[in-house]
């Protein structure tokens, strides 16, 4: 069994620093790259870019509403056309920062508010998808398993990656707490990796109240912005090794998920 570990990073700009890139960068086996609308800048994503060549670590793009003051995690209502304009512009400056830096992206995972609004609507999800394959058909979309992205990307036939959360709690429905909510992130880096490790090993995300929900777990989201996300990463990827699980890059897959 394997599983790919990734993180969201290239959230710094300019003077101010955010996150732990290069420590997360050896824990991980991919990086969502912020493309300068929720955070980062055009210095920031290739630096975060040519460490994770370096490193050997997959590179994503991580397109989010034009929000740097609420650094993306405010919910925005734009048109359709808006929206995949958006989207667009910002996968384009990921895949130039990346040729310039003799990187390559290779998928792409929406970020905050826009992420959490797509997970429950399946034409927005579609939308933003859609959109990202007009500029690169092969990309890997990476979902939130067992939502509305999910269905979006079966819809459209695209190679996609399902994805949980180790450092947040679950609602029954498998989308996110509400951050605003007790509970609804987790700090506690052992109790993150005992959680992770049975919802990998039961192939299903497990909600703080309901019914275990099948789920395809590719890849694990580490939060790359809070003061305990590298003592999460490393803990995680512990707990997961001594489970036998092998850490490595996603591949993506194609169509339904059966279950």
């Amino acid at each position: 069994m394997q599983v790919d570990l990734n993180a969201d990073m290239g959230e710094s700009y300019g003077p101010w620093v955010m996150g732990q890139d290069a420590e997360l960068l050896e824990v991980i086996s991919s990086a969502n790259v912020a493309c300068g609308f929720h955070a980062g800048d055009p210095e920031v994503m290739a630096q975060t870019m040519r460490r994770a060549a370096r490193n050997g670590v997959g590179i994503g793009a991580h397109p989010g509403f034009p929000d740097l003051q609420g650094f993306g995690r405010r919910r925005m209502h734009l048109p359709e056309k808006t929206l995949r304009h958006a989207v667009q512009y910002q996968l384009g400056a990921a895949l130039g920062i990346a040729r310039a830096s003799g990187a390559e992206v290779r998928h792409l995972k929406l970020h905050g508010a826009l992420a959490n609004m797509t997970s429950e609507d399946v034409a927005l999800a579609e939308a933003c998808y859609g959109a990202a394959l007009e500029v690169m058909p092969d990309i890997i979309v990476m979902v939130l398993a067992a939502t509305a992205q999910q269905s979006a990307a079966e819809r459209l036939a695209c190679s996609w990656a399902g994805e949980i959360f180790a450092d947040r709690a679950y609602n029954a429905d498998a989308t996110l707490v509400d951050r605003s909510l007790p509970g609804a992130v987790i700090h506690d880096a052992e109790l993150a990796a005992s959680r992770v490790a049975r919802m990998v090993l039961a192939g299903a995300i497990l909600p703080e109240e309901g019914a275990p929900i099948p789920a395809p777990v590719d890849t694990i989201c580490l939060h790359g912005d809070g003061p305990t996300a590298l003592a999460i990463a490393k803990a995680v990827r512990a707990r997961l090794e001594v489970e036998g699980v092998r850490i490595a890059r996603f591949e993506g897959r194609r169509g339904v998920f059966a279950g």
